[in-house]
This record gives structure tokens, sequence and C-alpha cells, in this order.
């Protein structure tokens, strides 16, 4: 994988989807100008299910046909990370290393998939559910990305 791919978090889609967030810009410019972005399935995954969850539990409300249509939108620009057969055993080492539980199993599985694919850098909101891997990954915020993409262009 590049050097410059970025491996993108579900609540990059989410920012970038909702202008009323406080990252949608940066989210947005970030997914448009950058062709080094890639996610797993997982991602896609929990963008539907949060794109389609009420806006009174954290989500954005959107008909299922809307959610598949902002998904293929963000899948012009973001390439869809195959589901290689080290990923499994991957996700289990970490979790042996790192044990996690509910939920935050989530988080790992990302690391993993950034992990077997060289994904340096997470692109996420939520950099503290991926603080105890931060020997395997490096996260930024959508501002951050845009920022250092722009500074290794000039």
């Amino acid at each position: 994988m590049a050097d410059s791919a970025m491996l993108v978090d579900t609540c990059v889609l989410l920012e970038a989807s909702n202008r009323a967030r406080s990252q949608h810009r940066a989210a947005r410019e970030l997914i448009e100008r950058h062709d080094g972005l890639v996610f797993p399935a997982q991602v896609a995954r929990e963008f539907l299910v949060a794109a389609t969850r009420p806006p009174a539990n954290n989500g954005l409300g959107l008909a299922l046909l809307e959610a598949l249509e902002s998904l293929a939108g963000f899948r012009e620009h973001i390439r869809l990370l195959p589901e290689e057969k080290p990923l499994l055993p991957t996700l289990l080492g970490l979790l042996a290393q790192s044990p996690a539980m509910g939920k935050r199993i989530h988080d790992v599985h990302i690391v993993a998939a950034a992990m077997v694919h060289r994904v340096p850098l997470v692109v996420t909101l939520n950099e503290d559910d991926f603080k105890d891997f931060s020997a395997h990954v490096t996260c930024l915020t959508p501002a951050e990305s845009v920022t250092q993409i722009t500074k290794k262009r000039v």
C-alpha cells in the first residue's frame, strides 16, 4: 500500500454526510481531494447502520436507499479493502495483546485491517478508541489529514 494511504473510519463518512457536524468541511475535502483513501467492508456496514439510525440515536435518519446512494458516492473516492485471510489471525493476535470487549472489537478490526494492508494512518474523530494500538497505526482527524496532504503537495 502507498505511503500516502489513509484508512477512513466510519465517523469520517458520517461527518462528510452531515453539514451540521464540526468536521464536515474537512471530511468532504479529504474525501474529494485525496486519492489514497481506503476502508474495510466493516466501515461500510457501520456507515449503513448509523446512517439509517434516527438522529435522536446519533444517526443520520436516512432511508436505506439514501444511505446506499451515499455509500456509493463515497466508494467513487474511497477504495474498498479486500477481506484477506490474514485479517482474522491479526485481529485475534491484537485481542490477545490488548483485550477489548463489545463495540471496541470493531476498532480493533480496523487496526487489524490497517496492519494487514500496510496502511499506517487512520482518519478518525475517535483517537482514544485507537490509543492502545498506537504502535501499529497513527490517528489523524480529517482536518489534520487535509493539512498533511496540503503540505506534501507544496
